[in-house]
């Protein structure tokens, strides 16, 4: 740590740091399921847990709630995000929708360079798996389907599709840790490499049969 006084601008760029390290914190704890849907979210222990001040932990609450992640409930204040058991079907079902349109849009695909997005997924997964790193499989997972959809070349529905996760991130992960308790740790990676084999044959169809049983949801039933 240097001694030149800290400026104004590194006041700044001090606050926009606590607030990076704070939204990386909480995404990390509800994301990994130390967090339920519906807790509440103390303002007190939050601070003193993080060694941060109340403005950077609010802009930090604000950003998680922008992403999903946290909601502000009037006169009770911030809780982690919640979705009825209806919400929740009808965004993995319009999900399933886009994925398929996707599918049909994007494959086969004309080089294999296009597929660089899902081997790079796929990498990740593996290697999340092998460190026991709970939110880079999540983020792994998640980052394997948006380069599904990517193929389809229509960056509308990547955008669309990008806000579906968004909402959707929470129970995906629950759904992950859920899966990580009750079958094989690898289990996961095998899934999304038949629907990579699927997808690099060439055959839309066989890729739409792979993601019907690809279980995307399965342990929140």
């Amino acid at each position: 740590m240097n001694d030149v006084a800290a400026s104004p601008m590194d006041g700044e760029l001090e606050s926009v740091s606590l607030v990076e390290l704070a939204v990386t914190r909480l995404t990390q704890e509800i994301l990994s399921g130390r967090s339920d849907p519906g807790e509440r979210l103390v303002e007190e222990q939050l601070t003193r847990r993080l060694g941060i001040s109340r403005a950077p932990l609010r802009e930090a609450l604000r950003l998680l709630a922008q992403q999903g992640l946290v909601e502000h409930v009037p006169r009770r204040g911030v809780r982690v995000a919640t979705l009825s058991d209806r919400d929740v079907r009808e965004l993995y079902e319009l999900r399933d929708v886009l994925e398929r349109f996707a599918v049909r849009a994007g494959i086969p695909v004309g080089r294999d360079g296009d597929l660089a997005g899902l081997r790079a997924a796929l990498e990740q997964m593996r290697e999340a798996v092998r460190r026991g790193d709970r939110m880079l499989v999540a983020e792994a997972h998640r980052a394997f389907h948006v380069a599904l959809v990517a193929l389809a070349g229509n960056r509308k529905l990547s955008d669309v599709y990008d806000s579906i996760l968004v909402k959707l991130q929470l129970y995906m992960a629950i759904n992950l840790r859920r899966e990580a308790e009750l079958a094989q740790p690898l289990d996961g990676v095998h899934r999304h490499e038949r629907l990579f084999e699927a997808v690099a044959g060439g055959d839309p169809e066989e890729v739409l049969a792979v993601l019907s049983a690809h279980g995307a949801r399965s342990y929140l039933e």
